[in-house]
């Protein structure tokens, strides 16, 4: 028995302590559980049976732990059974609001200052909903920029289109009446024209009765001829309808639109009737 009290054995050289089995039961392939001993943190009712299960009844419960967390805490899940159906009821922990949530099996009571509680509005609930804010704000502030550019784009692109659209119109229009004012310049008014052909009219007259050594011819009726009367006569006349033909037809009349009252008719003169003719304020008529 005094060997069982010692503080060193022995070990043989052949010793293996890895073959050494140690498990015990089947390998655990699920999260992680353990049996632990617990009380009831809310009073709940069973959905199966109705049962009520006050708030602090103690259980033999298994506990789980998942893998979701709350700013790097840890949530646990925790399985009791009905204590009347023997049903399997789920609830776990709430860091969030330091808590308890019923998942399936029961039903968590009403209390009122629970409800209270969780209308209140937490820091953190307070902080998100500030910075949802600002990101809301600053979307609907881009938004309204974007808007503005747009606009103010639209509105240029109308500018620009007008300042061009007016500059095409003008240079159009400046074009035409340049090239009216040359037409006017290079035509000859009417006087000009006339004053050509009369002086070309006199040219040939000259020419006409001039000799052939260059001696003017007097006009006399007894000393020219018919015949070369005539030939003068045909060439002018050919002369002027070749200057009526090259010169340009007189414009058009511009329309009026004036009313033109025309003169009555006096049909009574040609009836043989006489109008009467005042004389000092009376009316005379002729006896004839």
């Amino acid at each position: 028995m005094s060997e069982r009290k010692v503080l060193q054995k022995y070990y043989p050289p052949d010793f293996d302590p890895s073959a050494i089995e140690r498990r015990r039961g089947p390998k655990q392939t699920g999260p992680k559980q353990q049996t632990v001993r617990l009380m009831a943190p809310f009073s709940m009712k069973c959905t199966s049976c109705g049962e009520y299960i006050y708030k602090g009844r103690k259980f033999n419960a298994r506990k789980e732990t998942t893998d979701d967390k709350y700013y790097a805490i840890s949530i646990f899940r925790f399985y009791i059974r009905c204590t009347r159906c023997s049903a399997e009821i789920t609830f776990k922990t709430d860091p969030k609001h330091m808590d308890y949530t019923c998942e399936r099996g029961a039903k968590r009571n009403f209390e009122v200052w629970r409800a209270d509680k969780l209308a209140e509005e937490t820091d953190e609930e307070r902080l998100d909903r500030v910075a949802r804010e600002e990101e809301e704000r600053d979307a609907m502030k881009d938004l309204e920029k974007k808007t503005n550019d747009a606009r103010t784009e639209m509105a240029v692109a109308d500018a620009l289109d007008e300042v061009r659209t007016r500059n095409a119109m003008r240079e159009r229009t400046d074009g035409g009446q340049g090239v009216v004012l040359s037409g006017v310049a290079a035509q000859p008014t009417r006087d000009e024209e006339a004053e050509r052909v009369e002086r070309e009219i006199e040219e040939q007259a000259r020419r006409a009765f001039q000799g052939g050594t260059g001696e003017r011819v007097r006009r006399l009726d007894e000393e020219i001829e018919l015949g070369e009367e005539e030939d003068v006569q045909q060439r002018v006349d050919s002369a002027a309808a070749e200057d009526r033909a090259a010169m340009p037809p007189p414009p058009a009349p511009a329309p009026t639109f004036q009313r033109q009252v025309r003169k009555k008719k006096d049909f009574g003169a040609v009836l043989g009737i006489k109008k009467a003719v005042p004389i000092l304020g009376i009316d005379a008529y002729d006896s004839d």
